[in-house]
């Protein structure tokens, strides 16, 4: 008869527990799914003097790298074929100089600290960005994206999968707008954060150009982005 860890089940009750929370929903859509933590069947756990494994992070830690900064991720939409595609975290905002030089190099970019977001499976906005039109056009179908279709991230420590929930429109020519885009809970600029979300954010050129409107700002960003907004629902 196998033995379930002790560990993985403190992990489990600490990703329910930081998300059973009351009247917490977006406008974007329904975001009350639980959070389940999925762990493989072990025998007894090793004593702490020969064990080098550790638990598998919840959804309340942001596992960092070496360097203090969240982990690089991979992308992987099955609903709109991306498979693979490396998240490049970096310090700063959406689609900044740095942001668009990521992704001009054929991967995605994740902004964090101040102005930024969260790292994969944390708590707050993860956000994600990727080319649609350029380079190697990795967010070509990200408008495809509905609500219920899944989204998972693989780093060095968990994959973490989360369930699409809405769409929001940012305006790059409103502040307003942008804050809303970057906030912690996505749309609700200062809302403390209690989920793990993520923000699939590519721009809305084609949608742009049909309206007559060709405005850019100085990295040729459009004046509209399409975002895909998801919340956690399972950490591997």
């Amino acid at each position: 008869m196998n033995t379930t860890s002790p560990w993985s089940v403190a992990a489990a009750l600490t990703a329910l527990g930081a998300l059973v929370l009351a009247g917490c929903s977006t406008p974007e859509g329904d975001i009350d799914a639980p959070v389940s933590v999925t762990t493989s069947p072990a025998g007894p756990p090793p004593s702490p003097s020969t064990s080098s494994t550790a638990p598998p992070p919840s959804p309340t830690e942001t596992p960092l790298s070496s360097d203090g900064r969240p982990m690089r991720g991979e992308l992987f939409i099955p609903r709109i074929g991306v498979t693979d595609l490396v998240v490049v975290p970096y310090r700063g905002w959406t689609d900044d100089a740095h942001g668009t030089e990521i992704q001009n190099g054929g991967v995605a970019a994740s902004p964090h600290g101040p102005r930024g977001g969260t790292g994969p499976g944390g708590i707050g906005n993860y956000q994600v960005t990727a080319h649609r039109l350029s380079s190697t056009r990795a967010f070509l179908r990200l408008p495809e994206l509905e609500r219920g279709d899944r989204v998972r991230v693989r780093t060095e420590e968990a994959t973490y999968v989360y369930r699409i929930t809405g769409t929001r429109e940012t305006s790059f020519r409103s502040a307003a707008s942008l804050r809303a885009q970057r906030a912690a809970v996505p749309g609700k600029p200062g809302q403390e954060p209690t989920r793990a979300m993520i923000t699939l954010s590519t721009c809305a050129t084609p949608e742009d150009h049909a309206a007559g409107n060709y405005w850019s700002d100085e990295f040729d960003n459009p004046e509209h982005r399409i975002d895909k907004i998801g919340v956690l629902v399972a950490v591997r």
